[in-house]
Protein backbone atom coordinates (compact mmCIF):
# COMPACT_ATOMS: atom_id res chain seq x y z
CA UNK A 1 0.00 0.00 0.00
CA UNK A 2 2.85 2.36 0.83
CA UNK A 3 4.54 1.50 -2.44
CA UNK A 4 1.36 2.30 -4.35
CA UNK A 5 1.10 5.69 -2.62
CA UNK A 6 4.72 6.53 -3.46
CA UNK A 7 4.38 5.37 -7.09
CA UNK A 8 1.13 7.31 -7.53
CA UNK A 9 2.72 10.44 -6.06
CA UNK A 10 5.75 10.15 -8.33
CA UNK A 11 3.55 9.62 -11.39
CA UNK A 12 1.33 12.59 -10.58
CA UNK A 13 4.32 14.87 -9.98
CA UNK A 14 5.99 13.67 -13.20
CA UNK A 15 2.82 14.22 -15.23
CA UNK A 16 2.35 17.66 -13.64
CA UNK A 17 5.89 18.75 -14.52
CA UNK A 18 5.45 17.50 -18.08
CA UNK A 19 2.10 19.28 -18.36
CA UNK A 20 3.60 22.56 -17.16
CA UNK A 21 6.46 22.24 -19.63
CA UNK A 22 4.09 21.59 -22.53
CA UNK A 23 1.85 24.44 -21.40
CA UNK A 24 4.83 26.82 -21.22
CA UNK A 25 6.04 25.74 -24.65
CA UNK A 26 2.57 26.20 -26.16
CA UNK A 27 2.31 29.59 -24.51
CA UNK A 28 5.63 30.72 -26.01
CA UNK A 29 4.71 29.49 -29.48
CA UNK A 30 1.34 31.25 -29.42
CA UNK A 31 2.81 34.42 -27.94
CA UNK A 32 5.48 34.51 -30.64
CA UNK A 33 2.77 34.14 -33.28
CA UNK A 34 0.70 36.93 -31.71
CA UNK A 35 3.75 39.22 -31.64
CA UNK A 36 4.56 38.34 -35.21
CA UNK A 37 1.00 39.05 -36.41
CA UNK A 38 0.92 42.38 -34.58
CA UNK A 39 4.25 43.47 -36.08
CA UNK A 40 3.13 42.43 -39.57
CA UNK A 41 -0.06 44.51 -39.15
CA UNK A 42 2.06 47.53 -38.30
CA UNK A 43 4.32 46.80 -41.29
CA UNK A 44 1.29 46.42 -43.58
CA UNK A 45 -0.15 49.70 -42.29
CA UNK A 46 3.12 51.50 -42.95
CA UNK A 47 3.39 50.01 -46.43
CA UNK A 48 -0.14 51.13 -47.22
CA UNK A 49 0.53 54.75 -46.18
CA UNK A 50 4.06 55.27 -47.47
CA UNK A 51 4.95 57.62 -50.33
CA UNK A 52 7.73 55.32 -51.41
CA UNK A 53 7.24 52.72 -54.09
CA UNK A 54 6.50 49.46 -52.27
CA UNK A 55 9.28 47.14 -53.38
CA UNK A 56 12.17 45.29 -51.80
CA UNK A 57 14.82 47.94 -52.33
CA UNK A 58 12.58 50.61 -50.75
CA UNK A 59 12.12 48.78 -47.45
CA UNK A 60 15.18 50.39 -45.75
CA UNK A 61 13.84 53.82 -46.61
CA UNK A 62 10.24 53.07 -45.71
CA UNK A 63 11.20 51.74 -42.25
CA UNK A 64 14.16 54.01 -41.66
CA UNK A 65 12.70 55.37 -38.40
CA UNK A 66 9.47 53.37 -38.10
CA UNK A 67 11.25 50.10 -37.36
CA UNK A 68 12.53 51.47 -34.05
CA UNK A 69 9.03 52.53 -33.07
CA UNK A 70 7.64 49.08 -33.92
CA UNK A 71 10.40 47.31 -31.95
CA UNK A 72 9.86 49.61 -28.96
CA UNK A 73 6.08 49.12 -28.93
CA UNK A 74 6.29 45.34 -29.11
CA UNK A 75 9.45 44.94 -27.04
CA UNK A 76 11.26 42.87 -29.65
CA UNK A 77 14.13 43.24 -32.08
CA UNK A 78 12.90 43.41 -35.69
CA UNK A 79 14.94 42.37 -38.74
CA UNK A 80 14.05 42.89 -42.40
CA UNK A 81 15.73 40.78 -45.09
CA UNK A 82 15.36 40.65 -48.83
CA UNK A 83 14.12 37.48 -50.52
CA UNK A 84 17.71 36.27 -50.93
CA UNK A 85 18.31 36.43 -47.20
CA UNK A 86 20.46 39.60 -47.10
CA UNK A 87 19.81 42.00 -44.20
CA UNK A 88 18.08 45.25 -45.22
CA UNK A 89 17.14 46.85 -41.91
CA UNK A 90 17.29 46.08 -38.18
CA UNK A 91 15.95 47.79 -35.09
CA UNK A 92 19.29 47.46 -33.38
CA UNK A 93 20.94 50.79 -32.68
CA UNK A 94 24.27 49.41 -33.83
CA UNK A 95 25.32 46.45 -35.93
CA UNK A 96 26.80 44.07 -33.33
CA UNK A 97 28.45 41.15 -34.95
CA UNK A 98 26.54 38.04 -33.90
CA UNK A 99 24.72 35.13 -35.43
CA UNK A 100 21.43 37.03 -35.74
CA UNK A 101 22.94 39.52 -38.22
CA UNK A 102 24.22 36.94 -40.63
CA UNK A 103 22.35 36.30 -43.88
CA UNK A 104 19.56 33.79 -43.70
CA UNK A 105 20.80 30.31 -44.54
CA UNK A 106 19.74 28.66 -47.75
CA UNK A 107 18.06 25.80 -45.86
CA UNK A 108 15.78 28.25 -44.09
CA UNK A 109 15.08 30.07 -47.37
CA UNK A 110 14.11 26.78 -49.01
CA UNK A 111 11.85 25.80 -46.08
CA UNK A 112 10.28 29.25 -46.15
CA UNK A 113 9.61 29.04 -49.85
CA UNK A 114 8.16 25.52 -49.70
CA UNK A 115 6.00 26.03 -46.63
CA UNK A 116 2.29 26.50 -47.29
CA UNK A 117 2.08 29.54 -45.04
CA UNK A 118 5.59 30.73 -45.91
CA UNK A 119 6.55 30.75 -42.25
CA UNK A 120 9.39 28.97 -40.43
CA UNK A 121 10.16 28.86 -36.68
CA UNK A 122 13.63 27.81 -35.48
CA UNK A 123 15.26 27.46 -32.05
CA UNK A 124 18.31 29.66 -31.65
CA UNK A 125 20.81 29.51 -28.76
CA UNK A 126 22.64 32.76 -28.11
CA UNK A 127 24.72 33.51 -25.01
CA UNK A 128 23.40 30.29 -23.37
CA UNK A 129 19.83 31.50 -23.77
CA UNK A 130 17.23 29.85 -26.01
CA UNK A 131 15.32 31.98 -28.51
CA UNK A 132 12.54 31.08 -30.87
CA UNK A 133 13.26 32.80 -34.17
CA UNK A 134 10.39 33.31 -36.65
CA UNK A 135 10.87 33.90 -40.40
CA UNK A 136 7.91 34.94 -42.61
CA UNK A 137 7.24 36.79 -45.90
CA UNK A 138 6.24 40.47 -46.12
CA UNK A 139 3.68 41.15 -48.86
CA UNK A 140 2.66 44.26 -50.78
CA UNK A 141 -0.97 45.21 -51.48
CA UNK A 142 -1.11 42.71 -54.35
CA UNK A 143 0.12 39.89 -52.12
CA UNK A 144 3.52 39.78 -53.70
CA UNK A 145 6.42 38.83 -51.44
CA UNK A 146 8.83 41.76 -51.14
CA UNK A 147 10.87 40.79 -48.07
CA UNK A 148 11.35 38.56 -45.04
CA UNK A 149 10.48 39.50 -41.44
CA UNK A 150 12.53 37.96 -38.66
CA UNK A 151 11.83 38.33 -34.96
CA UNK A 152 13.42 36.41 -32.08
CA UNK A 153 11.53 35.60 -28.89
CA UNK A 154 13.36 34.75 -25.64
CA UNK A 155 11.73 31.70 -24.02
CA UNK A 156 11.86 32.79 -20.40
CA UNK A 157 9.52 30.72 -18.23
CA UNK A 158 10.05 32.37 -14.88
CA UNK A 159 6.34 32.77 -14.36
CA UNK A 160 5.60 29.14 -15.20
CA UNK A 161 8.57 27.99 -13.15
CA UNK A 162 7.32 29.89 -10.15
CA UNK A 163 3.82 28.51 -10.63
CA UNK A 164 5.23 24.99 -10.96
CA UNK A 165 7.35 25.37 -7.83
CA UNK A 166 4.38 26.59 -5.79
CA UNK A 167 2.17 23.82 -7.10
CA UNK A 168 4.77 21.14 -6.37
CA UNK A 169 5.23 22.51 -2.85
CA UNK A 170 1.48 22.30 -2.19
CA UNK A 171 1.01 18.87 -3.75
CA UNK A 172 4.12 17.53 -1.96
CA UNK A 173 2.59 18.58 1.35
CA UNK A 174 -0.62 16.77 0.43
CA UNK A 175 1.29 13.66 -0.62
CA UNK A 176 3.32 13.69 2.61
CA UNK A 177 0.11 13.87 4.60
CA UNK A 178 -1.37 10.99 2.57
CA UNK A 179 1.84 9.00 3.05
CA UNK A 180 1.76 9.58 6.80
CA UNK A 181 -1.87 8.45 6.93
CA UNK A 182 -1.01 5.42 4.78
CA UNK A 183 1.88 4.51 7.09
CA UNK A 184 -0.38 4.74 10.12
CA UNK A 185 -3.11 2.70 8.45
CA UNK A 186 -0.59 0.12 7.19
CA UNK A 187 0.85 -0.19 10.70
CA UNK A 188 -2.58 -0.76 12.25
CA UNK A 189 -3.56 -3.27 9.56
CA UNK A 190 -0.27 -5.13 9.82
CA UNK A 191 -0.55 -5.29 13.61
CA UNK A 192 -4.09 -6.60 13.29
CA UNK A 193 -3.05 -9.21 10.75
CA UNK A 194 0.30 -10.23 12.24
CA UNK A 195 -0.99 -10.38 15.82
CA UNK A 196 -2.87 -13.57 15.01
CA UNK A 197 -0.07 -14.88 12.84
CA UNK A 198 2.48 -14.20 15.60
CA UNK A 199 0.40 -16.29 18.00
CA UNK A 200 0.49 -19.17 15.53
CA UNK A 201 4.23 -18.72 14.93
CA UNK A 202 5.00 -18.70 18.66
CA UNK A 203 3.03 -21.90 19.16
CA UNK A 204 4.76 -23.52 16.19
CA UNK A 205 8.18 -22.59 17.59
CA UNK A 206 7.20 -24.16 20.91
CA UNK A 207 5.95 -27.36 19.28
CA UNK A 208 8.10 -30.37 20.06
CA UNK A 209 7.54 -33.97 19.06
CA UNK A 210 8.57 -35.32 22.44
CA UNK A 211 6.69 -32.88 24.68
CA UNK A 212 3.11 -31.99 25.52
CA UNK A 213 2.03 -29.28 23.08
CA UNK A 214 -0.73 -26.77 23.64
CA UNK A 215 -3.42 -25.95 21.14
CA UNK A 216 -4.10 -22.39 20.00
CA UNK A 217 -7.10 -20.61 21.49
CA UNK A 218 -7.61 -17.55 19.27
CA UNK A 219 -10.46 -15.09 19.55
CA UNK A 220 -11.30 -13.07 16.43
CA UNK A 221 -9.05 -13.06 13.38
CA UNK A 222 -9.92 -13.49 9.75
CA UNK A 223 -11.41 -16.64 8.28
CA UNK A 224 -8.03 -17.60 6.80
CA UNK A 225 -6.35 -17.29 10.22
CA UNK A 226 -9.11 -19.37 11.83
CA UNK A 227 -8.58 -22.07 9.18
CA UNK A 228 -4.86 -21.97 9.92
CA UNK A 229 -5.50 -22.32 13.65
CA UNK A 230 -7.85 -25.27 13.10
CA UNK A 231 -5.24 -26.95 10.88
CA UNK A 232 -2.57 -26.37 13.55
CA UNK A 233 -4.75 -27.80 16.34
CA UNK A 234 -5.52 -30.83 14.17
CA UNK A 235 -1.80 -31.27 13.57
CA UNK A 236 -1.18 -31.16 17.35
CA UNK A 237 -3.70 -33.99 17.87
CA UNK A 238 -2.07 -36.05 15.15
CA UNK A 239 1.38 -35.28 16.55
CA UNK A 240 0.39 -36.48 20.03
CA UNK A 241 -1.07 -39.69 18.62
CA UNK A 242 2.06 -40.27 16.57
CA UNK A 243 4.28 -39.58 19.61
CA UNK A 244 2.37 -42.11 21.72
CA UNK A 245 2.55 -44.74 18.99
CA UNK A 246 6.23 -44.05 18.38
CA UNK A 247 7.10 -44.22 22.08
CA UNK A 248 5.25 -47.51 22.41
CA UNK A 249 6.97 -48.87 19.31
CA UNK A 250 10.39 -47.75 20.55
CA UNK A 251 9.84 -49.35 23.96
CA UNK A 252 8.75 -52.61 22.38
CA UNK A 253 11.70 -52.51 19.99
CA UNK A 254 14.11 -51.75 22.85
CA UNK A 255 12.80 -54.65 24.92
CA UNK A 256 13.02 -56.99 21.94
CA UNK A 257 16.60 -55.93 21.23
CA UNK A 258 17.53 -56.20 24.89
CA UNK A 259 15.97 -59.67 25.11
CA UNK A 260 17.87 -60.76 22.00
CA UNK A 261 21.13 -59.43 23.44
CA UNK A 262 20.60 -61.06 26.83
CA UNK A 263 19.70 -64.37 25.20
CA UNK A 264 22.73 -64.18 22.94
CA UNK A 265 25.14 -63.35 25.75
CA UNK A 266 23.75 -66.06 28.04
CA UNK A 267 23.94 -68.71 25.29
CA UNK A 268 27.67 -68.11 24.93
CA UNK A 269 28.63 -69.56 28.36
CA UNK A 270 25.80 -72.15 28.32
CA UNK A 271 27.26 -73.94 25.30
CA UNK A 272 30.65 -74.77 26.90
CA UNK A 273 28.83 -75.67 30.13
CA UNK A 274 26.65 -78.20 28.26
CA UNK A 275 29.63 -79.65 26.46
CA UNK A 276 31.57 -79.92 29.71
CA UNK A 277 28.72 -81.71 31.47
CA UNK A 278 28.23 -84.12 28.54
CA UNK A 279 31.94 -84.85 28.38
CA UNK A 280 32.08 -85.38 32.15
CA UNK A 281 29.16 -87.84 31.98
CA UNK A 282 30.83 -89.91 29.28
CA UNK A 283 34.38 -89.97 30.62
CA UNK A 284 34.08 -89.77 34.40
CA UNK A 285 35.10 -92.98 36.18
CA UNK A 286 34.79 -93.02 39.98
CA UNK A 287 37.56 -95.65 40.17
CA UNK A 288 39.99 -93.51 38.21
CA UNK A 289 42.92 -92.50 40.43
CA UNK A 290 42.65 -88.94 39.01
CA UNK A 291 38.88 -88.76 39.54
CA UNK A 292 39.15 -86.18 42.30
CA UNK A 293 41.42 -83.92 40.23
CA UNK A 294 39.10 -84.19 37.19
CA UNK A 295 36.10 -83.34 39.40
CA UNK A 296 37.90 -80.19 40.59
CA UNK A 297 38.68 -79.16 36.99
CA UNK A 298 35.08 -79.77 36.00
CA UNK A 299 33.81 -77.70 38.95
CA UNK A 300 36.19 -74.85 38.13
CA UNK A 301 34.96 -74.80 34.50
CA UNK A 302 31.33 -74.67 35.58
CA UNK A 303 32.04 -71.96 38.18
CA UNK A 304 33.92 -69.89 35.59
CA UNK A 305 30.98 -70.02 33.18
CA UNK A 306 28.56 -69.18 36.02
CA UNK A 307 30.70 -66.15 36.89
CA UNK A 308 30.56 -65.10 33.24
CA UNK A 309 26.77 -65.32 33.28
CA UNK A 310 26.69 -63.37 36.53
CA UNK A 311 28.82 -60.58 35.03
CA UNK A 312 26.51 -60.49 32.00
CA UNK A 313 23.47 -60.14 34.22
CA UNK A 314 25.19 -57.44 36.30
CA UNK A 315 26.20 -55.50 33.18
CA UNK A 316 22.66 -55.46 31.82
CA UNK A 317 21.31 -54.59 35.26
CA UNK A 318 23.73 -51.68 35.63
CA UNK A 319 22.91 -50.37 32.17
CA UNK A 320 19.15 -50.64 32.74
CA UNK A 321 19.37 -48.68 35.97
CA UNK A 322 19.35 -44.93 35.49
CA UNK A 323 22.05 -43.46 37.72
CA UNK A 324 20.48 -41.95 40.80
CA UNK A 325 21.46 -38.37 41.32
CA UNK A 326 22.79 -38.97 44.86
CA UNK A 327 25.02 -35.99 45.38
CA UNK A 328 27.47 -35.45 48.19
CA UNK A 329 30.60 -33.30 48.51
CA UNK A 330 33.61 -35.44 47.69
CA UNK A 331 37.21 -35.01 46.67
CA UNK A 332 37.26 -35.96 42.98
CA UNK A 333 41.07 -36.35 43.02
CA UNK A 334 40.95 -38.86 45.85
CA UNK A 335 38.06 -40.90 44.42
CA UNK A 336 39.51 -40.98 40.91
CA UNK A 337 42.92 -42.05 42.23
CA UNK A 338 41.23 -44.82 44.19
CA UNK A 339 39.53 -46.04 41.00
CA UNK A 340 42.85 -46.00 39.12
CA UNK A 341 44.67 -47.86 41.89
CA UNK A 342 42.32 -50.81 41.36
CA UNK A 343 44.30 -51.60 38.20
CA UNK A 344 47.68 -53.32 38.68
CA UNK A 345 49.23 -52.33 35.33
CA UNK A 346 52.34 -50.24 35.85
CA UNK A 347 51.85 -48.23 32.64
CA UNK A 348 48.75 -46.52 34.07
CA UNK A 349 49.65 -43.06 35.46
CA UNK A 350 47.58 -40.60 37.46
CA UNK A 351 48.07 -36.80 37.36
CA UNK A 352 46.38 -33.90 39.13
CA UNK A 353 47.49 -30.29 39.48
CA UNK A 354 45.70 -30.07 42.84
CA UNK A 355 45.33 -32.49 45.70
CA UNK A 356 41.77 -31.47 46.46
CA UNK A 357 38.91 -30.67 44.05
CA UNK A 358 35.48 -30.74 45.67
CA UNK A 359 32.33 -31.53 43.65
CA UNK A 360 28.82 -32.74 44.51
CA UNK A 361 28.80 -36.21 42.91
CA UNK A 362 28.02 -39.83 43.75
CA UNK A 363 31.15 -41.75 44.75
CA UNK A 364 30.02 -45.09 43.32
CA UNK A 365 29.00 -43.57 39.99
CA UNK A 366 32.26 -41.61 39.73
CA UNK A 367 34.30 -44.76 40.35
CA UNK A 368 32.23 -46.57 37.72
CA UNK A 369 32.95 -43.81 35.15
CA UNK A 370 36.72 -43.85 35.77
CA UNK A 371 37.05 -47.64 35.84
CA UNK A 372 35.07 -48.04 32.61
CA UNK A 373 37.18 -45.45 30.79
CA UNK A 374 40.45 -46.99 32.05
CA UNK A 375 39.20 -50.49 31.18
CA UNK A 376 38.39 -49.42 27.62
CA UNK A 377 41.79 -47.75 27.29
CA UNK A 378 43.49 -50.86 28.67
CA UNK A 379 41.70 -53.11 26.19
CA UNK A 380 42.82 -50.84 23.32
CA UNK A 381 46.47 -51.52 24.24
CA UNK A 382 46.48 -55.24 23.40
CA UNK A 383 49.65 -56.20 21.48
CA UNK A 384 50.86 -52.61 21.82
CA UNK A 385 54.54 -51.89 22.42
CA UNK A 386 55.28 -49.44 25.26
CA UNK A 387 51.63 -49.10 26.35
CA UNK A 388 50.70 -45.94 28.21
CA UNK A 389 47.52 -44.76 29.94
CA UNK A 390 47.35 -41.32 31.57
CA UNK A 391 44.51 -40.12 33.78
CA UNK A 392 44.39 -36.33 34.34
CA UNK A 393 42.18 -34.37 36.75
CA UNK A 394 41.77 -30.62 36.16
CA UNK A 395 39.88 -27.84 37.94
CA UNK A 396 38.00 -25.69 35.37
CA UNK A 397 36.34 -23.36 37.84
CA UNK A 398 32.66 -24.30 37.63
CA UNK A 399 33.52 -27.77 36.33
CA UNK A 400 35.94 -30.59 37.02
CA UNK A 401 37.52 -32.43 34.07
CA UNK A 402 38.64 -36.06 33.96
CA UNK A 403 40.57 -37.22 30.89
CA UNK A 404 41.83 -40.72 30.08
CA UNK A 405 44.42 -40.93 27.30
CA UNK A 406 46.00 -44.02 25.73
CA UNK A 407 48.41 -44.71 22.89
CA UNK A 408 46.41 -47.64 21.56
CA UNK A 409 45.09 -48.48 18.12
CA UNK A 410 42.54 -45.62 18.08
CA UNK A 411 39.02 -45.47 16.69
CA UNK A 412 38.25 -45.40 12.97
CA UNK A 413 36.33 -42.41 11.62
CA UNK A 414 33.64 -44.70 10.22
CA UNK A 415 32.60 -45.89 13.70
CA UNK A 416 33.13 -42.78 15.81
CA UNK A 417 29.43 -41.88 15.71
CA UNK A 418 28.49 -45.33 17.11
CA UNK A 419 30.85 -45.34 20.10
CA UNK A 420 28.13 -44.42 22.62
CA UNK A 421 25.46 -46.69 21.12
CA UNK A 422 24.40 -49.70 23.24
CA UNK A 423 25.68 -53.08 22.04
CA UNK A 424 28.32 -51.45 19.82
CA UNK A 425 31.86 -52.72 20.42
CA UNK A 426 35.05 -53.03 18.41
CA UNK A 427 36.39 -55.78 20.68
CA UNK A 428 35.99 -59.52 20.16
CA UNK A 429 34.54 -59.81 23.67
CA UNK A 430 32.25 -57.56 25.66
CA UNK A 431 28.68 -56.37 25.29
CA UNK A 432 29.22 -52.77 24.27
CA UNK A 433 27.46 -51.34 27.34
CA UNK A 434 30.35 -49.67 29.14
CA UNK A 435 30.54 -46.34 27.29
CA UNK A 436 26.72 -45.98 26.95
CA UNK A 437 26.47 -46.46 30.72
CA UNK A 438 29.20 -43.85 31.30
CA UNK A 439 27.37 -41.44 29.00
CA UNK A 440 24.11 -41.99 30.92
CA UNK A 441 25.83 -41.28 34.23
CA UNK A 442 27.60 -38.15 32.99
CA UNK A 443 24.49 -36.66 31.36
CA UNK A 444 22.40 -37.42 34.44
CA UNK A 445 24.63 -34.99 36.34
CA UNK A 446 24.43 -32.35 33.59
CA UNK A 447 27.96 -33.09 32.39
CA UNK A 448 29.46 -33.89 29.01
CA UNK A 449 31.66 -36.58 27.49
CA UNK A 450 33.63 -36.39 24.26
CA UNK A 451 36.69 -37.94 22.68
CA UNK A 452 39.35 -37.43 20.06
CA UNK A 453 41.10 -40.33 18.38
CA UNK A 454 43.60 -41.12 15.63
CA UNK A 455 44.27 -44.55 14.21
CA UNK A 456 47.49 -46.12 15.51
CA UNK A 457 48.14 -43.05 17.70
CA UNK A 458 45.63 -43.28 20.51
CA UNK A 459 42.44 -41.94 22.03
CA UNK A 460 41.57 -39.34 24.68
CA UNK A 461 38.21 -39.46 26.44
CA UNK A 462 37.27 -36.27 28.31
CA UNK A 463 34.50 -36.06 30.91
CA UNK A 464 33.35 -32.83 32.53
CA UNK A 465 31.14 -32.68 35.61
CA UNK A 466 29.61 -29.52 37.09
CA UNK A 467 30.79 -29.04 40.65
CA UNK A 468 27.31 -28.22 41.93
Amino acid sequence: MLLLVVIASALIIGITVQQYREQALDYHIKRLQRKENAIKRDIAYELANTTWTVETKSLPNIFRDKIYEIADVHGMEVYLFDLNGRLLKTSRASFIKDTTLKPISKSILNELQNDVHHRVVKDLVFNHRTYKSSFSYIYDSKYNAIGILNISYLQESLFFQKELTEFLARISGVFLLILALAIGLAYLLSRYITRSIKTVIDKMNQTRFSSQNEKIELQGGSEEIQNLVRAFNSMIDQLEDSAVKLAKSEREHAWREMAKQVAHEIKNPLTPMRLSVQSFQRRFDPNDPDAKEKLVDFSNTIIQQIDTMTSIASAFSDFAKMPTAHREPLNVVEVAKYAVDIFSEKYISFFSEQERIIANLDKTQLIRVVTNLVTNANQALLDQENPTIEVHIRDLGEQVEISVADNGKGIADAVKEKVFEPKFTTKTSGMGLGLPMVKNIVEAYGGSIQFISELDKGTVFTVRFPKN
